[in-house]
């Protein structure tokens, strides 16, 4: 993919070029109604009338023409026939309103969506022209555009990232405000990933590229978003189910009603109010009804990290009231530490902490990260052997030594300490020294300091919320305490995670949350799939609706919130061009309502419509979500 252009700003709208026809054709109006007013001839009167006319209708009867040739019937068509008739019929200032009113509305509508994806775009600014890389020993300068996977990035304080890496060396915090819609800057060090687009703190950082400059995580996002905008939800699809019909049925009730006039033997009379008739039934407002609202909603989303892959989706979000979440690393933070040691009499924490780092060094498996976080520097060990499943084995010290679960090394006199670490929620490695239980180690992987307050604030606006995890029951059970999570079903595989998100989804809509590969058939599955997309799986991000670049659980209420408000501003952009059309209808089929009376309403509701869907882009306010004390710890475990 290529690094898409952000050169062209848009206008302020005095400058903007696309206004220009429709001022004119206003203001030729506008002089035309004062000129008759003072009694000007009428030949000068008709001559602005009949600029103000060609002005207006240059910005939308070239295109309405195209469109006919290649067999696309739209609203310009009847715009056209209407003032072609009033002209016809010796009304050409009906006409020139008509023009001018179509075409000031074609243009507003034309900046609102432009207005709205330019806002989108404009995080591509995010991403600096250049970047320093370290190559062949020595520092240079590079444009952004040219950067390649496994580049060596130097970034000073104060500086963006130019794209996707992972720290080599350096400890600074970044702030990510821009890119994930976390307000608080990270803490980062050798090892962590950084997105493009973020701000370095204070510590000059090496970071070690992992995407192109022009292909990373901020230029996905511009993409995924633009192509959601071009596939069309629920909503989007009622309104041109409603629109795309309704063209030719005007065109007909209109011929219908000109055969009429000359039937009972009035034909000028009938042909005008067929043509008032054309304007009043034309289906303008509905046709921009959604889009507008779709393209300013997920456009907002996305400046907080919030990316949604299509209308279709953003309009399910809208009507979620169940959410289920996976544990590990969607809940919790996956990074097990052990937080408990219990310990035999004669032994010291840092005894047992040694013994099991010593074999632990040998292993691959996640607790083994913990214990050597707590004891880096182990002694050598010996005759390593580990038992998949189980443990491992080995010489420490010239004595043997077993670290492993309780299924394979029995308590003894601690078991009473492994209940109740148990019962807390975390995993029990039990350490033993010749034959003998010298200690315990109580390993759990933590809860997002955010996840109960996301949680309860689901609960507050109707959300339910459960768990669904692959954990035993009783770490399972205790994290859903913490975390404020009453329906918790453990022990699944992926295959019973999705046929449980099939059975909810029967019952009401349902949002799964998941940032693994065994969570990818439930996303699925789910009516809306959220990736966590900054840690998660690419087959969890692939399968998912919803993916967010950040790890802050507080904006899942916002997003739907915000996808809620969004369903409802369309819904009543809807009912609204609907109700204009109704009500026009017969107004102008009695005559109670002339041409220019028609033309003004509907045009105004037209607006109406574009500024209504103008207010989804702005978001709920975060501060209400994360206000309250950051949760205590949590607990989780990954079984040995």
């Amino acid at each position: 993919m290529s690094l898409p252009s952000t050169d062209d700003e848009l206008a302020p709208w005095w400058r903007d070029r696309a206004l220009v026809p429709p001022a004119l054709s206003g203001a030729l109006l506008a002089a035309a109604l004062i000129a008759q007013a003072v009694g000007a001839a009428e030949w000068a009167v008709a001559a602005m009338q009949g600029a103000s006319l060609l002005a207006g209708a240059a910005t939308f009867v070239p295109g309405t023409l195209r469109r006919l040739a290649r067999g696309s019937l739209g609203v310009g068509l009847l715009m056209t026939i209407a003032a072609v008739g009033a002209v016809l019929l010796g009304h050409v200032g009906e006409a020139a309103a008509l023009a001018f009113l179509f075409s000031i509305a074609e243009a507003l509508e034309d900046r609102a969506m432009d207005r709205a994806r330019h806002g989108l775009r404009a995080l591509l600014d995010l991403i600096p022209e250049t970047a320093l890389v370290e190559r062949s020993g020595s520092v240079t300068e590079v444009a952004a555009s040219e950067l390649v996977a496994d580049d060596l990035l130097v970034v000073r304080a104060g500086h963006r990232v130019a794209t996707d890496g992972v720290v080599e060396s350096g400890h600074s915090s970044v702030d990510t405000s821009a890119v994930t819609g976390e307000s608080i800057p990270v803490a980062i060090d050798t090892g962590d990933t950084v997105l493009a687009g973020s701000i370095n703190g204070a510590g000059l950082l090496h970071i070690r590229a992992t995407a192109n400059g022009a292909d990373n995580s901020l230029t996905t996002i511009v993409r995924l978003v633009e192509e959601a905008n071009s596939r069309k939800g629920e909503r989007a699809r009622l309104a041109d189910r409603i629109a795309r019909p309704l063209v030719p049925v005007v065109l007909a009730v209109a011929a219908a009603i000109i055969g009429f006039g000359f039937l009972v033997g009035d034909p000028e009379l009938w042909t005008e109010r067929a043509l008032v008739v054309l304007v009043a039934a034309s289906p303008c407002a509905l046709a921009i009804a959604v889009p507008v609202t779709v393209i300013s909603a997920i456009g907002a989303a996305s400046k907080l990290g919030i990316i949604v892959k299509s209308g279709a989706a953003f309009e399910r979000m809208g009507s979620i009231r169940t959410v289920a979440f996976d544990k590990t690393g969607t809940l919790t933070r996956n990074a097990p530490s052990i937080v408990a040691v219990e310990t035999a009499p004669g032994f010291s924490r840092k005894d047992i902490l040694r013994l099991a780092a010593a074999l632990e060094a040998h292993s691959t498996h996640p607790l083994a990260a913990a214990v050597l976080a707590e004891h880096p520097h182990p002694p050598e060990a010996h005759d390593i052997n580990e038992d998949a499943g189980h443990g491992m084995s080995g010489i420490v010290g010239g004595a043997p030594v077993r670290v492993g679960n309780t299924r394979w090394l029995n308590p003894g006199e601690l078991a009473g300490a492994a209940e109740k670490l148990a019962d807390d929620g975390m995993t029990v490695v039990v350490v033993e020294r010749d034959a003998q239980v010298v200690g315990l180690l109580g390993i759990r992987d933590e809860l997002r300091p955010d996840a109960a307050e996301a949680v309860a604030q689901l609960e507050v606006s109707g959300i339910r919320t459960l768990m669904l995890t692959g954990d035993n029951s009783r770490t399972a059970a205790a994290l859903g305490r913490e975390a404020g999570i009453d329906d918790v079903r453990a022990e699944l595989l992926p295959s019973d995670k999705a046929q449980a998100i099939e059975t909810l989804s029967a019952r009401s809509p349902t949002a799964m949350i998941g940032d693994g590969i065994n969570d990818a058939p439930a996303l699925a599955a789910a009516d809306v799939g959220i990736a966590m997309g900054a840690t998660g799986s690419a087959a969890a991000v692939e399968s998912a609706d919803v993916a967010f670049t950040g790890s802050d659980l507080r904006l899942i209420p916002v997003a739907l919130l915000h996808a809620r408000r969004g369903r409802r501003i369309m819904t009543g952009n809807i009912v609204l061009s609907l109700a204009i059309i109704v009500v026009l209808f017969p107004l102008a089929l009695t005559g109670v309502l002339g041409l220019a009376g028609v033309v003004l309403v509907h045009e105004v509701s037209e607006l109406v419509v574009i500024v209504n869907g103008l207010r989804a882009a702005r978001l709920p306010q975060r501060d209400r979500v994360r206000e309250g004390t950051p949760c205590g710890p949590s607990l989780t475990t990954t079984d040995r």
